[in-house]
């Protein structure tokens, strides 16, 4: 019997070490409805908070249990954990891509689908509802003295310039860990060769590397950081600090990603996930009160700059292992020169 009952405790500590990593969670609505519509997302609860809010108050019965995971952690959950959510929400499009791609993703159609544009759909499974910068975050304070930088060559020559004022205070993605911060690094890569160039002089100024948008923008606000790259545009807008810094979406080229939302498979409640879908795209496309649809890009965006990530399968080419290997082999060798 003691065996057994130590048989049963080892069981569980392997199902709790192999269990995806939850960074947060919340719940809205009823508090004991039967059902609560279950979301999985990378995307901060203040972010999401005004879509939830709007979709209860138009379904004043519903519930909504909110869990944030990171996009790497949301992967696992979904296709290695088989975990039972409704809805699953990232900012990482080719981990999106591929699940949908590799069947765990359900097809939802309604009349609300019918009417977005074409490159915010993919296979009626994987659906877009905002299109968020990349952008360069800048400390003002850090700054004084010295022009506020407009492009990556403008970053790479005040870095080369003011390498003692900069040392250890740039912050990025570590794109070993994060899923945006790797979608981002590679098409980044994709469109100029400036990006190997910027990274190798980051990290011979000992870059400082960061699982999120979140974590860079609150550095910069404290002083621990000067300059964020790539960080998530709609995160640092409408910070209480936003006077202590700078939003650059910079003139060469701005990656713009679009955050993204399907069924799983094995979703629990599939008719009330195909509600809460439609509600999104309603309330981003078909409301015009632009949740997240371009409000940022028309506030401070050059069009002719726009890097926009492009849906579909293209997005599983450096998801491919070797190419995975290969990008990370290099980025390793140009960021980390300790």
């Amino acid at each position: 019997m003691r065996q057994f009952a130590l048989s049963l405790v080892l069981i569980c500590l392997a199902q709790m070490a192999g269990a995806f990593e939850v960074e947060d969670r919340a719940s809205f609505g009823v508090a004991d409805a039967a059902q609560p519509l279950k979301i999985l997302s990378t995307a901060d609860i203040g972010f999401f908070e005004p879509m939830i809010r709007s979709y209860i108050q138009n379904n004043p019965g519903a519930a909504i249990d909110y869990t944030v995971a990171s996009s790497t952690e949301l992967m696992k959950a979904i296709s290695q954990e088989r975990a039972p959510f409704d809805l699953v929400i990232s900012s990482a499009m080719d981990l999106q891509t591929k699940l949908a791609n590799d069947g765990f993703a359900q097809v939802h159609s309604s009349s609300v689908t019918q009417d977005i544009p074409d490159w915010a759909v993919w296979n009626d499974m994987v659906y877009s509802f905002t299109q968020e910068p990349a952008a360069i975050v800048v400390s003002n304070a850090a700054f004084e003295g010295l022009s506020i930088p407009r492009n990556r060559q403008d970053l790479i020559s005040v870095l080369r310039q003011n390498a003692e004022r900069f040392r250890g205070k740039v912050g990025t993605y570590d794109i070993r860990e994060s899923g945006l911060g790797y979608l981002f690094a590679t098409q980044d890569s994709r469109a100029s060769e400036t990006y190997w160039r910027l990274t190798e002089v980051m990290g011979r100024l000992d870059a400082q590397l960061y699982c999120c948008s979140s974590d860079m923008i609150d550095a910069v606000e404290s002083g621990e950081l000067a300059v964020a790259y790539n960080v998530l545009g709609s995160y640092a807008v409408n910070r209480k600090n936003e006077a202590r810094f700078t939003i650059v979406l910079p003139s060469d080229f701005t990656t713009v990603m679009l955050r993204n939302v399907l069924i799983p498979r094995n979703a629990p409640a599939p008719e009330g996930a195909g509600q809460f879908l439609d509600h999104i795209l309603d309330q981003s496309f078909l409301q015009d009160n632009g949740f997240a649809i371009g409000r940022f890009l028309m506030s401070g965006g050059n069009e002719a700059s726009l890097n926009r990530i492009r849906l579909g399968p293209g997005l599983l080419v450096f998801l491919d292992q070797l190419k995975r290997r290969a990008f990370l082999s290099e980025w390793e060798s140009a960021i980390l020169q300790r």
